[in-house]
């Protein structure tokens, strides 16, 4: 999603990483390629004013430290006011009444119903018991979607079919809860295409009957500014305790994220990066502000790998590589766990100087490779994938029709992972060796 503006700051940074000094003049000219990024990228106008200020008077009341380049010193304050204006720090969740009560506001079509399934999952990982209540009378797509929803992750979901009475069904879930000894109850509220006051007026019945612990409103990311009226307006109305911004792994320009906290001063606490349920993390404004500037974003992907893969898993995985027993078998359960970390684009945009590497490299097209790579290996029988040395022409050719791929495509992975499981035992041998090495170290040091 912040592809663009990254890359126009870092072409901003190139300029600043130029700077011999600091003056008044040299930072104005380098910080105006920052304030059209910002603006390029659709954040409020006042936002962008009020941080390049904040920017400015910092960097030229900064005392320049002699083993820090000048003009590292002005990005480290970008960074620290980018943390600023997306929020400090992360905003959990307030649920303190018993059952706790979650309202998700908002207008139709940004996505609503789906971040109700994604929170009541992550919830449930928390060891909480979420009961999903369909509050949009409206629409009755919305009803079937979150028993769907709730069908696939084992959660309840409380639906009254054919009333129109939000508080009735207000009521209803909250004796549903009671019998069923569910903890939290979200409750996915009825939307509009744009705010009436119908609408409201709804709402704030709701709010006042459930008195909720967090009304949450969600927000698509694509919606520009437009996102920032859209949360002024639900605010002042309803008082809205935080939001969740959506659809971030779109092509959006990022503008609604940047705005969102300076202009309402209500936590993003939530944002949903994919379509699947899994695809939905909490929002840490020091590790966005990073992954804007390119600095990656390393500690939300350990966090992703440790709730993906099992680490008695990893401990297996080690010992067959350490003795050169790596099969196409345990490279398939590799490709299938990675995965699940989502797409490549995703996980690079994670790394380090991640956003330049996408921008030379097609992810899209190692993603294809990957699943022919999938496609081949399962086309094989489970003897085969152990032993690929059984794998003889006729073999290759039935797998290769199989896979839809041609013979040589399969010869080139297969001669892949021959190279690479020589590699492993090779490593292994070596490691071995070290081991007994270190076992004789005391005695050849006299020790």
């Amino acid at each position: 999603m912040f592809d663009n503006l990254s890359g126009k700051l870092q072409n901003a940074f190139r300029n600043l990483r130029g700077l011999g000094k600091i003056s008044e003049s040299n930072v104005a000219d380098s910080l105006r390629d920052v304030r059209m990024a910002l603006l390029d990228a659709d954040v409020n106008f006042k936002v962008v004013k009020d941080f390049i200020e904040r920017v400015r008077e910092k960097s030229l009341g900064q005392e320049v430290i002699a083993a820090v380049h000048p003009g590292q010193q002005i990005i480290k304050i970008i960074h620290d006011e980018l943390v600023t204006l997306l929020g400090s720090e992360n905003a959990g969740l307030n649920l303190k009444s018993s059952p706790a009560i979650l309202m998700m506001v908002g207008l139709h079509g940004s996505g609503k119903t789906t971040s109700s399934g994604k929170l009541a999952r992550l919830l449930q990982k928390q060891g909480r018991f979420p009961l999903l209540v369909a509050a949009d009378v409206y629409r009755p797509a919305a009803m079937e979607q979150l028993a769907t929803l709730g069908e696939k992750l084992g959660v309840p979901v409380f639906v009254m079919k054919g009333e129109t009475d939000v508080l009735k069904i207000a009521r209803g879930a909250r004796e549903f809860a009671t019998a069923q000894k569910c903890d939290t109850l979200i409750f996915d509220t009825a939307g509009r295409l744009q705010i009436d006051e119908p609408l409201v007026q709804e709402l704030v019945r709701l709010r006042d009957l459930v008195q909720p612990d967090e009304i949450l409103l969600v927000l698509d990311a694509a919606t520009g500014q437009e996102a920032v009226n859209v949360a002024t307006h639900f605010d002042s109305a309803l008082k809205i305790t935080g939001s969740i911004l959506t659809k971030l792994d779109g092509d959006a320009r990022g503008g609604a994220a940047l705005s969102m906290k300076s202009v309402t001063q209500k936590p993003i606490k939530f944002m949903g990066v994919g379509e699947k349920l899994e695809d939905f993390e909490p929002f840490h404004p020091e590790r966005m502000a990073s992954r804007i500037l390119g600095m990656g974003d390393v500690v939300s992907l350990v966090e992703r790998a440790a709730e993906a893969v099992d680490e008695a898993d990893v401990k297996k995985l080690e010992e067959k590589m350490r003795k050169g027993e790596f099969t196409l078998e345990d490279f398939l359960d590799q490709l299938r766990a990675m995965k699940k970390l989502g797409s490549l684009e995703s996980i690079v945009g994670m790394l380090p100087g991640g956003s330049e590497m996408l921008k030379q490299t097609d992810m899209s097209k190692q993603e294809r490779e990957f699943k022919r790579m999938e496609g081949m290996i399962c086309s094989m029988t489970f003897e085969e994938r152990r032993k690929p040395v059984i794998l003889n022409a006729s073999r290759r050719k039935r797998i290769a029709k199989g896979s839809g791929v041609t013979v040589a495509e399969l010869n080139t992975l297969l001669n892949r992972f021959t190279q690479m499981q020589q590699m492993m035992r090779k490593m292994g041998k070596f490691q071995k060796m070290m081991g007994k090495m270190g076992g004789a170290m005391p005695g050849m040091l006299g020790r």
